[in-house]
């Protein structure tokens, strides 16, 4: 098979063999569009097996390169599960982001386990940027100002960085208004991803989300973990967290070592072949000419 498709809450990725398939910025922006491609939220390029490890590049509908993704993390190893790459129930996959330690937990692998690592809010590690330039500090509850409207923001990184900003009342229409121009605000040299938090009480969170080169998206599984641990710095909620979103429910517990582990459900949609004409079309995606059969 060229591809194989998996979701979790309707975070949708699609698994390509490095050895089957040669990518190339216009192809990954064609197989993610929804109306002239297969459709999803990136792809997972893997597995890449260099000295007994399994590694993993995960790629962004725009063509960018995301360092790391819990719910794709958890789409690949089922996947590897599923396809018998891996027999065992714990193993590691190593991403930009770094290795992340997974934990099958039933036979079917439709529940796993992640282990995202410790959170950094330090802001040179993030990155967030300063004008004028001054020591790292920890980036938490500061001021930003978008449209007028000043936003409390707490930045952290997983490998990958976030923006969470917890207000009283939270929407898809507010998180796709001011998503875009924080995603993309000089403060963030590296582009971010954006979180509007809504505490429900001490275990339960809800979260929009506006995913960095993505979008507006149903569910993710680092900014569950983003979210709950600025929450949980923030003194807003215990170590374990069940973070409510659009696409369903995910479980975060931060670990008194400061692992945060992510806990939830992955299903297999479809597996299949491109057809042969399907690398020759020549349109333009998001401003770009797409020439994917180069």
């Amino acid at each position: 098979m060229d591809f194989y498709k998996y979701q979790a809450l309707g975070n949708d990725y699609i698994i390509i063999d490095p050895k089957r398939i040669k990518l190339n910025p216009a192809r990954i922006r064609l197989i993610c569009h929804r109306n002239f491609g297969i459709g999803s939220d990136g792809i997972l390029y893997g597995p890449i097996i260099q000295k007994n490890k399994i590694k993993l590049r995960i790629f962004n509908p725009d063509a960018s390169e995301a360092e790391k993704s819990g719910n794709g993390i958890r789409i690949f190893a089922k996947y590897l599960y599923d396809s018998k790459i891996v027999c065992q129930k714990r193993f590691s996959i190593h991403t930009k982001g770094g290795e992340v330690l997974v934990e099958i937990l039933n036979d079917a692998a439709s529940l796993i386990k992640v282990d995202m690592g410790i959170a950094t809010y330090q802001s040179d590690k993030i990155p967030v940027a300063d004008n004028p330039p001054q020591a790292a500090r920890e980036v938490i509850n500061e001021s930003l100002k978008i449209n007028d409207q000043e936003y409390k923001i707490t930045c952290l990184s997983l490998g990958n960085p976030h923006c969470v900003i917890p207000l009283k009342e939270i929407s898809k229409e507010l998180v796709k208004k001011i998503g875009p121009k924080i995603e993309n605000h000089p403060l963030f040299p590296n582009r971010i991803n954006v979180s509007l938090m809504k505490v429900i009480d001490s275990k339960n969170i809800k979260i929009e989300i506006w995913e960095r080169g993505v979008g507006y998206t149903s569910a993710s599984g680092s900014s569950s973990c983003a979210a709950a641990s600025a929450a949980y710095k923030l003194g807003l909620v215990g170590r374990k967290v069940y973070v409510h979103m659009p696409g369903g429910k995910l479980e975060v517990f931060i670990s008194q070592n400061g692992h945060i582990f992510l806990t939830g459900p992955v299903k297999k949609v479809c597996e299949g072949n491109f057809a042969k004409e399907f690398f020759n079309y020549k349109i333009e995606l998001g401003g770009k000419k797409t020439n994917a059969f180069k």
